[in-house]
């Protein structure tokens, strides 16, 4: 089961798309997170979503928030399709140990071994304001997102 809203999203620390790690906890009390988990590079849907993400980077990389996007993709991957599709913010390797942080969020999918599209809004204490899970095929609305992040 998905973390729910109002629960404190559990911390991790993973690899960028350039060998970086990335903790979570980096962001307390300085930015919102936008954690955004989908399932693999290069694929349709995903690179849709991330590239609409990119389009629109002021509304979720500034002062007040920060994206992180996460696959089980491993570094090499991300940082191929980073340079690919000028993703200009991190994208995060939760190849090894293989979902740890998908299945720490509920979003990892053991049939096809890889995350679901989820999105979790954290807000500066740690805590998940808003979030949503859809299957793999199932695109993302961007547009609540905006709306998500104007409310905290």
């Amino acid at each position: 089961m998905a973390i729910q809203v109002g629960d404190k999203a559990p911390d991790f620390e993973l690899k960028d798309n350039h060998g970086r790690s990335v903790k979570l906890s980096d962001f307390r009390g300085e930015k919102n997170v936008v954690l955004l988990f989908y399932p693999f590079a290069f694929t349709g849907v995903c690179t849709g979503e991330l590239c609409a993400l990119r389009d629109n980077l002021p509304k979720f990389v500034n002062d007040d928030t920060q994206l992180l996007a996460v696959s089980n993709d491993s570094i090499h991957t991300l940082r191929v399709f980073g340079e690919q599709e000028n993703l200009e913010y991190p994208l995060l390797s939760d190849f090894w140990p293989h979902g740890e942080v998908s299945r720490a969020y509920g979003v990892f999918d053991e049939d096809k071994g890889c995350a679901v599209r989820g999105t979790f809004i954290i807000d500066k204490e740690g805590v998940v304001r808003w979030t949503v899970v859809n299957g793999l095929p199932d695109a993302r609305d961007l547009n609540e997102y905006v709306k998500a992040l104007e409310t905290l």
